[in-house]
C-alpha cells in the first residue's frame, strides 16, 4: 500500500472550492442570458446579469491569488513541463486513459510528491489556467465596459467579437469542467480524489 501524500494545501482546496462554486454560478447565469426569452426566463434577466457581473470580478480576483500563490509557492512547479518528449508522454497518457486503464493497466505516471500531474492533465490545466482563464476574463471585464471597446475588430462590431469570444471560451471552459469532473472519478474509488480535495491527503 502507498504511502498518502499531502498534495492539497489548505490554500489550493479552499481556492478550488470557491473557483468551482463561482463557476457554477457563471455558467447557469450565462445560460440564462444566452437562452432566456421574454416569454420564458431561466433567470430574471436583472438577477442574472447582476450574478454574472460579482461573480466574475470575485473569480477575476481569484485568478490573481492563485497566480501570485502559484509563482510564491512549491504548487507553481506542478505546471512546469520539458518541452523535449512532450508528445510521446501526451500520447502515453492518452493511450492509458483510452485503452490501458479498461485492462487494468498501471498507470505510466502515477502520482507522486514530486508530480501531482500527469502529463495529459498539465497540459490541460496549463492551456486551460494560463490560456483560456485570461481570455474569457479579459472578455469578461471589456463587455462590463462596453464604451471602452473599438467600433470593429476585423471587419466586425467590437462588442459583438469580444462577445462571440467571451461565449467560446465560455463553454470550453464549461467542457473542460465536465470531463474534469468524471476523470476525478477514475481515482482508487469513484469518490477518492474529491476526498482528497477535502483533506488534502492523496
Amino acid at each position: 500500500m502507498r504511502k498518502p501524500m499531502y498534495l492539497y494545501p489548505l490554500w489550493v482546496r479552499l481556492w478550488h472550492l470557491a473557483n468551482a462554486l463561482m463557476f457554477l454560478s457563471l455558467i447557469i447565469t450565462g445560460l440564462s442570458l444566452q437562452y432566456s426569452s421574454v416569454e420564458y426566463t431561466i433567470i430574471p434577466f436583472n438577477y442574472a446579469v447582476s450574478i454574472h457581473n460579482i461573480t466574475g470580478i470575485i473569480i477575476c480576483v481569484g485568478y490573481v491569488f492563485y497566480l501570485f500563490a502559484n509563482r510564491f509557492t512549491s504548487n507553481g512547479q506542478y505546471y512546469q513541463f520539458p518541452l523535449k518528449g512532450m508528445m510521446g508522454r501526451i500520447m502515453k497518457q492518452f493511450r492509458y486513459y483510452s485503452y490501458g486503464i479498461f485492462k487494468h493497466e498501471d498507470a505510466p505516471f502515477p502520482v507522486s510528491v514530486g508530480r501531482k500531474f500527469n502529463p495529459l492533465q498539465k497540459i490541460s490545466y496549463v492551456f486551460v489556467m494560463y490560456i483560456f482563464m485570461p481570455i474569457v476574463i479579459i472578455t469578461g471585464l471589456a463587455l462590463l465596459f462596453p464604451d471602452m471597446l473599438p467600433d470593429k475588430i476585423l471587419g466586425i462590431g467590437g462588442i459583438h467579437i469580444t462577445d462571440l469570444l467571451h461565449i467560446l471560451m465560455g463553454f470550453i471552459l464549461s467542457i473542460f469542467m465536465i470531463v474534469h469532473i468524471y476523470f476525478c472519478t477514475i481515482g482508487k474509488t469513484p469518490l477518492a480524489n474529491f476526498k482528497s480535495m477535502i483533506n488534502g491527503w492523496h
